[in-house]
């Protein structure tokens, strides 16, 4: 299979098409007929790998050595290198897939990067893996999903109990301060201790349950199309504040799951 096709799977009423060549997104996931995700080569739902959301200017450190990464979100390096790259497709059975991408230029250490994909007719699991065959470095991984705002009709609510919200500065990096929930419209990080749970609501139509074990999530819905629920294995500008280390005993894995009832 080449990396340009498209992979998909189906179960019942239910269809999604990944992107390998796209940086392995998510293009489309249809539920008995809707679309849930926004369109577009940008959109859809892509991995956040090997570092989720900013990074402070680009910099980070693995112990004493200091790293530059390309700032494409200026003055920040944002959502990881695996959205901008050509995954290789490694299975693909009619509801099951796997990826993966090798770790290079403009991330500093070698590795690789593993996606796998579960499609059931009421649910979808996605699993990222990070491993290293060489030094440790710190690594984030995360999703960020575009949902429709609208979906056959009905505009989105969304539905969750975060035990903190990350304090968010000028320069849309967290503060380190925690603070109480505050209002919508976010674009901001939560903590969910007990993991990500996070319920959409299109009224009358659709039910959709995010949830991760991981504690983070950022939630963004300024925009008028899409909202975005991102579970992430640690927040925003995680490479220097809540670093993950992956060594070659143990990597850096995390999953998701969304389940979906007809309403």
């Amino acid at each position: 299979m080449s990396m340009s096709e498209e992979v998909r799977l189906a179960a019942g009423d239910v269809e999604l098409t990944i992107t390998p060549h796209n940086g392995c997104r998510i293009a489309s996931l249809r539920v008995a007929g809707d679309e849930l995700l926004r369109q577009g080569e940008r959109y859809g739902c892509f991995p956040m790998v090997p570092w989720c959301g900013r990074t402070d200017r680009g910099r980070f450190l693995n112990g004493a050595t200091r790293h530059q990464l390309p700032l494409n979100a200026p003055p920040h390096a944002i959502h990881g290198t695996g959205r901008d790259t050509a995954w290789r497709t490694a299975r693909a059975d009619k509801a099951e897939a796997v990826f993966t991408y090798d770790l290079a230029d403009p991330w500093p250490y070698p590795g690789r990067v593993t996606q796998m994909v579960e499609l059931t007719d009421t649910s979808l699991t996605l699993r990222l893996g990070v491993e290293t065959y060489d030094d440790s470095f710190p690594a984030q991984a995360g999703w960020h999903p575009w949902f429709n705002r609208v979906v056959g009709g009905s505009a989105v609510g969304i539905d969750f109990a975060p035990e903190w919200q990350e304090e968010r500065g000028d320069d849309h990096l967290p503060t380190g301060r925690r603070v109480e929930p505050r209002p919508g419209p976010w674009d901001d990080c939560f903590g969910m201790p007990d993991g990500v749970d996070v319920t959409l609501t299109w009224p009358e139509r659709l039910e959709l349950k995010v949830t991760s074990r991981e504690p983070w999530v950022v939630v963004y819905d300024e925009q008028e199309a899409a909202v975005c629920v991102e579970p992430q294995s640690g927040p925003p500008n995680g490479l220097n504040t809540a670093p993950r280390l992956v060594t070659p005993i143990e990597p850096l894995e995390m999953a998701t799951t969304w389940t979906w009832r007809r309403l």
